[in-house]
């Protein structure tokens, strides 16, 4: 959902010391005296927006991750390996312009014959799985364990506080918005019929005298809106979906008489009950976008004059759908990931996680076998803003229990940024740990694919995982000799190095450096990734 308000940024300066490495430079910056000169403090412009994750930090003074950089100086003209990445998500749309030409086709399955042709257990799985067949809006795991009674007491007491609570807010926030909404509306319409037409400019509104008290109060509102966002269509646009959002809460999400799975005809929570879904996994609509704008991340077709480029110029995207509106099932999870590594996907992107996970033992051994397939699980840390290391926060999947050591060396949890350099470089609604988030990258306001050859910008670390997916997936195409956890390591290890402290959960006075709120200590930089596996490929480092 679209933030209505707009974050404050704080310029900060960069120092940056190049290292030789052979023939092609790493950059490794900021080390010390961060703040010494001002940045950029500029607006980025549109083609900026649009591009933000790719850019250079030292080039650009924009965090990106150097894509465009990693193009121009390492990659060039070669083409690499194709490489399979499957969007473990909600359903893609298939038909879209920037996609259809990177989508993964099975060829041993003949469409629309009702055949298992390749024998895989999947029927006409053409581009990939439906987990979830015609369903799609979903409770949230608390709710079902209130619902279902699953799990041991401690589990469905903190479920049914956690439902309880939040069911009453999103009640209220729903009432609120919509009364917000209407007053907005009224106010719009007031001023439209004051000024004689149906657009006007904050400046307009501004200027309006008047002694009436109620043209006074309708001009008072659009000013206090023109503080969340430029225009009052936008504004309306926003509280519109925010209805929608809280209205989801209470009718699907919190809501523990409605049963989202019904229309599957399974038990998900029965692991041995497989004989479910379909092969098509197309996205239903325009609200089903999440699966959408995140395989445009990664693999958007580049330099075709259309929308947005990848991060990735040779992938083919396998799409597995098994994210619902709502919170996702571990027997889907598991599945999807079988799934995947069975058809040859060498990178999975989760961009999703939950609070509970009453069959976390399933996606752990689903992550293991990936592990054993040299297959890399690339997964969103989480947009509460909370510090995942805490056990009163956890996020499902993770690649630990208890924050004991990893289960498998094949996972990376990704945390986001926002797009200025400084104190309020990690996105306030991002989480983070030392032992849970490993590395940041790009992910507030991405510009990537929406159904129906449209194109939008999402914020969330959703977007910030297929970006270092993204990056995988070039990593493993130049150099595709080395291993899940070479990659994973590479990633992490050839990061930029933010020394300076950041702000944590948009709370100005709680603030630490990213050794201490992750794992590398870095984000994410393609071009000094590529650098790295170069040289590891040949044998001239070790990880």
């Amino acid at each position: 959902m679209t933030r209505l308000f707009f974050r404050s940024f704080f310029g900060f300066s960069v120092a940056v010391l190049l290292t030789a490495c052979a023939a092609t430079t790493m950059v490794v910056t900021p080390i010390a005296n961060i703040d010494a000169t001002p940045l950029k403090v500029s607006d980025l412009s549109e083609a900026q927006k649009k591009n933000w994750g790719h850019l250079d930090l030292v080039a650009d003074t924009i965090p990106g991750m150097s894509i465009d950089k990693a193009y121009k100086e390492i990659i060039g003209s070669k083409k690499g390996k194709t490489v399979i990445v499957a969007v473990l998500d909600s359903g893609i749309d298939l038909k879209h312009e920037d996609l259809d030409g990177v989508l993964w086709t099975n060829r041993g399955e003949r469409a629309g014959d009702g055949k298992d042709n390749d024998n895989n257990g999947y029927v006409d799985d053409i581009h990939g799985w439906n987990f979830l067949g015609d369903s799609y809006n979903e409770q949230l795991e608390a709710a079902r364990i209130v619902k279902l009674k699953i799990g041991d007491a401690a589990m469905q007491a903190k479920a049914k506080a956690k439902v309880d609570e939040e069911y009453a807010k999103a009640v209220q926030n729903k009432q609120q918005s919509e009364q917000i909404l209407q007053v907005v509306k009224s106010a719009d319409a007031a001023v439209k019929k004051l000024l004689g037409k149906d657009a006007y400019t904050k400046k307009e509104v501004s200027g309006i005298k008047s002694e009436d008290p109620a043209i006074r109060q309708h001009v008072y509102v659009l000013m206090q809106m023109y503080t969340f966002n430029d225009t009052i269509p936008d504004v309306i646009e926003e509280l519109g979906e925010g209805i929608k959002h809280f209205s989801d809460q209470v009718n699907y999400h919190y809501n523990v008489n409605f049963d989202g799975r019904i229309v599957v005809g399974d038990d998900p929570y029965d692991f041995n009950n497989r004989n479910y879904g379909n092969g098509n996994p197309q996205s239903t609509g325009m609200d089903e976008s999440h699966g959408t704008h995140v395989a445009g991340i990664i693999a958007a077709e580049r330099n075709n004059g259309k929308g947005a480029n990848g991060v990735a110029n040779n992938v083919k995207i396998m799409s597995v759908r098994a994210v619902p509106n709502g919170d996702e099932y571990d027997k889907d999870i598991a599945l999807g990931i079988r799934y995947a590594v069975d058809n040859g996907a060498k990178i999975i992107n989760g961009s999703f996680g939950k609070a509970f996970s009453p069959n976390a033992d399933w996606v752990y051994e689903a992550i293991k076998y990936a592990a054993s397939k040299d297959v890399l699980f690339v997964h969103a840390a989480g947009n509460d803003g909370a510090n995942l290391d805490d056990p009163s926060n956890p996020n499902f999947p993770n690649d630990q229990i208890n924050n004991g050591p990893e289960i498998a060396d094949n996972m990376i949890t990704v945390g986001a940024l926002d797009p200025k350099y400084g104190s309020t470089l990690v996105a306030d609604y991002s989480n983070y740990g030392k032992i849970n988030v490993d590395v940041f990258a790009p992910g507030t306001d991405i510009y990537s694919t929406f159904p129906k050859n449209t194109y939008e910008y999402s914020p969330g670390t959703s977007m910030a995982a297929p970006g270092v997916a993204g990056v995988a997936a070039l990593i493993r195409s130049q150099y595709p000799k080395l291993s899940a956890s070479q990659v994973k390591k590479i990633i992490m290890k050839s990061g930029l190095p933010i020394k300076a402290k950041v702000i944590l959960g948009g709370e100005a006075e709680k603030t630490a450096t990213l050794d201490e709120i992750s794992t590398s200590g870095r984000i994410a930089n393609a071009y000094n990734a590529l650098i790295m596996a170069q040289r590891v490929s040949a044998g001239k480092i070790k990880l």
